[in-house]
């Protein structure tokens, strides 16, 4: 399970830096081919979201199951399912609500995105949107958007009845994105290369909760099978960061990145932090004191 403040992350320094400086003149391929096939303008249009995935593997017989996004907003639904109409989506209604069904949206080819996409499964599943109530929309496999209505109508269980998710969400620190989820679960389903997976202790939950505006605050963490488990993914971990530390060293654009990460952890559990501070582009100091007094922070260290 996911969320985000798309309204405050899209308007936020720190996305707007990383636009003109990572990625300049860079089309946002899949942001934008998202609104061309359902009319909605992530940017503008929506304020938050939560997602999840179905990890049981039970949304449809021929193929995996995938997850849904519930976002709130301000969304012209007439426009929208006309619009999705244009490209070949059929309407029907399911428990009262209009179910607009398209065939799945293809990710961009890594030669045109701006990241590289990942190889994925050969998905067979259908794509649907609904508005639960005005305000509130509903995408994604239509199966899993057809349990979102159910649940909305007061059937079926919700991840409310999950103690073991919830437990861990309700811990999360109030960052503007967190996510959670059982790691074992998603690392049996993603395919991961064996360089990768035979390097990975056994991990069963992972979290990760940021706070994204001048700059960057973020804490990632999993707990282990047991102790043992997690003393050797610190280890891996230390390893990683060791080959970071000696990549960014031509590097100076990634290097405050690098050098704000810090293990943490005991017992079972690991975690990773990382604190970029907003940097000024007038001063280039790593803690501008008008930057500072724009996100309300009282004192400048010295």
């Amino acid at each position: 399970m996911a969320y985000a403040d798309v309204s405050d992350v899209m308007a936020s320094e720190l996305r707007r830096r990383f636009r003109e400086t990572i990625l300049p003149g860079a089309q946002e391929n899949g942001q934008h081919e998202f609104q061309e096939l359902t009319g909605i303008n992530i940017e503008t249009d929506i304020d938050h979201v939560v997602a999840c995935l179905d990890s049981s593997g039970t949304a449809s017989t021929d193929g995996p199951g995938l997850g849904v996004l519930l976002a709130r907003g301000r969304f012209a639904e007439v426009k929208i399912e006309a619009l999705m109409r244009e490209h070949g989506a059929q309407v029907e209604v399911y428990k009262g609500k209009r179910l607009i069904t398209a065939a799945t949206p293809q990710i961009p080819a890594a030669s045109t995105a701006p990241f590289p996409a990942p190889s994925l499964p050969k998905i067979h599943q259908s794509f649907s949107l609904t508005f639960i109530e005005p305000g509130l929309v509903a995408l994604g496999t239509s199966s899993l958007v057809q349990h979102a209505i159910d649940l909305h109508n007061g059937g079926g269980a919700s991840a409310l009845t999950n103690e073991g998710l919830m437990e861990r969400v309700r811990a999360l620190d109030n960052g503007n994105v967190w996510a959670v989820g059982r790691f074992d679960v998603l690392r049996a389903r993603a395919n991961l290369p064996e360089a990768v997976s035979d390097r990975l202790p056994p991990i069963t939950w992972f979290s990760v909760s940021g706070h994204v505006d001048g700059g960057l605050q973020a804490v990632l963490s999993a707990e282990a099978r047991d102790d043992e488990a997690a003393k050797n993914l610190r280890d891996v971990v230390r390893g990683f960061l060791a080959l970071a530390k000696l990549q960014v060293g031509s590097k100076p654009e990634f290097q405050r990145f690098v050098d704000s990460l810090e293990i943490k952890g005991t017992g079972n559990t690991v975690a990773l932090s990382l604190d970029v501070p907003p940097r000024c582009s007038m001063c280039s100091a790593r803690l501008c004191p008008s930057l500072l007094r724009r996100n309300k922070v009282e004192s400048v260290p010295t």
